[in-house]
């Protein structure tokens, strides 16, 4: 059974990076992603995608991350600055949820959001 999610990416990709399994990716939260990949046309690699209650807390993620539930990825376009990803996806995705760090962005589509952190 293949675990290919969407156009461009896989399941695994998704998958929390202690080992346990959880491995899902909200709807929402994988389009604006394909749409990421469509308008650079290069590779996105997800650098943290789902995460278990206990891995989040390894990592020193925030108490109500959205990660934990699936519908958040932070993410690197190949040869494209993470400000210039967040100020993309600020203008074509208004809902979403970022935040921007110095090597990578930030995205997702919680309820009650958008929040904006770092720019």
């Amino acid at each position: 059974m293949s675990d290919q999610i969407s156009p461009h990416f896989r399941r695994r990709e998704f998958a929390c990076k202690c080992g346990c399994g959880f491995d899902t990716v909200d709807l929402d939260t994988l389009q604006v992603l394909e749409a990421v990949r469509a308008h650079y046309g290069r590779p996105v690699t997800i650098t943290s995608g789902c995460r278990c209650a206990n891995h989040n807390r390894r990592v020193g993620g925030a108490a109500g991350s959205q990660h934990v539930l699936g519908r958040a990825a932070d993410f690197r376009v190949q040869g494209v600055h993470p400000h210039e990803v967040h100020a993309w996806l600020a203008e074509n995705f208004p809902g979403a949820s970022l935040g921007r760090y110095a090597t990578f962005t930030h995205v997702d589509t919680r309820s009650g959001g958008p929040a904006r952190w770092g720019g």
